[in-house]
């Protein structure tokens, strides 16, 4: 497999971003047995949607394409090493390898920090910026009773 093919796909979407003024200077390509199934570029000013970061819209489009949520046996190539909430999704999506250009130090340089994120993920909970308070656990739990109980649950 020609990773720096791939890795140059990956800088060639976050260049085009932000030449075609679609997004934030980030691309992610998702390559399995040596053939792209999926790559996108930074869509969150695009589609208003924060959640529509490279790494996120490439997973999506790979799972919509192969009809699986598990990403297992591909490799990752993003422009840039990912945010907190997108390396969350690589490993949900079980992605086993990733390469990346840019860092976090390079991202901040320019105006993208994840480190209070980071900071955040450090402190107890209740000493986040964010209120997190427990309602309705007990309730809650039906759905959790009910899944355990499941014949037709798919496990992830």
């Amino acid at each position: 497999m020609d990773i720096q093919k791939f890795m140059r796909r990956a800088i060639e979407l976050a260049s085009e971003n932000v030449t075609k003024g679609l997004g934030g200077p980030f691309g992610a390509v998702i390559v399995r047995n040596g053939e792209i199934i999926g790559e996108s570029g930074n869509r969150v000013t695009q589609l208003n949607d924060p959640t529509a970061h490279a790494e996120v819209s490439a997973i999506r489009l790979a799972c919509e394409r192969i009809g699986s949520f598990s990403l297992d046996n591909c490799v990752l190539f993003t422009s840039c090493e990912p945010c907190p909430m997108c390396l969350g999704a690589i490993y949900r999506a079980r992605i086993p390898t990733v390469y990346y250009a840019n860092d976090r130090h390079d991202a901040h340089r320019i105006g993208f920090s994840d480190q209070f994120i980071y900071e955040e993920l450090e402190k107890p909970m209740e000493q986040r910026s964010i209120r997190m308070l427990q309602l309705l656990p007990d309730e809650a739990r039906i759905s959790f009773d009910l899944w355990e109980k499941s014949t037709q649950k798919i496990p992830y």
